[in-house]
């Protein structure tokens, strides 16, 4: 479905920066409107709630950032006042939707395709209150809204990349959960390593995942899990891999781990936000990384809302509108060649025309 707004095209890497902060922000930034109503004229309240997915709000990923949208919307207009709850484990999504619906919050926004179910029903049982959800789409309720991204785009960059700056001819791959939000970008991945191979005649190795199987790959089961992060990511290392490609919140922290114990043998690109500003500590190993522009998909939708006009249907952040992107190249920006910086950026170009044909099977629709 198209939107009914256009996200605003703020730019995908000063929007990523406002989730580098790396200090656990306070839980509510506001007081709280009058809960279920139909809409919130201009200059009136807004109460907008937040539940999180598993992993914190300082996850140095998605969590992070879906809520520092959230911050800079209150920023921007004080009259929406802004405060989430985390979810310790799946069976917290329906009690805190529960919770925000009927304590006063205008809009609940959720974080995570995982809540998907939970926020169908929520929707259904709290008709007066508007929801939104961060990857997954709106499913057809009038009162709710899909945050979606094709990362699948992003991580066809960064596989490019990766292709490019190997030396060993073996890359990885490794995921949280097999779900479409995380396999979306390793199918991206692998894509842009055999258009790379295609392309020069290469035949660079993708370790953990291949698109063409869809119940095959290697994951964590866990967005939390540190120390499996690194094992998975030594594992990899083992079999010749020199750039690792986590798609694991914070379990990806692991690989930066990993890469910290390697002795110069791996770097990584991460994933969602630009690690070095949201997880600065692992920079000096972080090629680039791929990014999803969540805190500003979230911040529209919130003024939006704030105007009066709760947006329903379906919005798709793309590399198009900047929706999703490849973060600069940090402490790597004189080690990538000018030659590969170029053909990364046509690529990008032919993506966006349509002259690439991205094929993962998780694109949003």
């Amino acid at each position: 479905m198209r939107p009914v707004i256009k996200i605003a095209a703020v730019g995908a890497v000063a929007a990523m920066a406002l989730a580098g902060c790396g200090s656990k922000p306070a839980q509510n930034s506001g007081g709280s409107a009058a809960g279920g109503s139909q809409g919130s004229a201009s200059g009136k309240k807004l109460s907008a709630c937040m539940v999180l997915d598993t992993g914190g709000v300082d996850d140095k990923s998605f969590n992070e950032n879906s809520w520092a949208g959230m911050q800079a919307a209150s920023k921007a207009n004080p009259n929406i006042s802004v405060k989430y709850v985390p979810s310790n484990s799946g069976s917290d999504y329906t009690p805190n939707l529960t919770k925000y619906a009927q304590g006063g919050c205008d809009t609940v926004v959720g974080v995570g395709g995982l809540m998907g179910d939970a926020m169908k029903k929520a929707a259904q049982q709290f008709p007066k209150v508007h929801f939104a959800e961060i990857d997954n789409s709106g499913q057809g309720m009038p009162n709710m809204y899909g945050i979606e991204y094709n990362t699948a785009q992003a991580g066809f960059l960064a596989g490019y990349l990766a292709a490019g700056m190997t030396k060993s001819g073996t890359v990885g791959t490794w995921g949280g959960l097999s779900i479409p939000p995380v396999t979306i970008y390793m199918d991206g991945f692998w894509e842009g390593v055999q258009y790379y191979n295609k392309q020069k005649s290469k035949s660079v190795k993708v370790l953990g995942w291949n698109e063409t199987n869809q119940k095959g790959g290697t994951f964590s089961g866990s967005f939390t899990d540190q120390n499996k992060g690194k094992s998975i990511t030594q594992a990899m290392v083992s079999q010749g891999a020199d750039i690792v490609f986590p798609v694991a919140g914070a379990s990806g922290l692991g690989a930066g781990a990993a890469a910290a114990a390697s002795g110069g043998k791996l770097n990584l690109i991460w994933v969602d936000t630009d690690g070095c500003e949201s997880a600065a500590n692992y920079c000096q190993y972080f090629i680039s990384s791929a990014t999803k522009n969540l805190s500003g998909g979230v911040e529209t939708y919130l003024k939006a809302a704030a105007d009066g006009s709760f947006p329903t249907g379906n919005y798709v952040g793309t590399l198009k509108d900047d929706g999703v992107g490849l973060a600069p190249y940090h402490n790597f920006d004189g080690k990538v060649s000018a030659e590969l910086k170029k053909e990364i950026e046509q690529v990008k170009a032919d993506i966006t025309s349509g002259k690439i044909k991205v094929t993962s099977p998780s694109q949003p629709k």
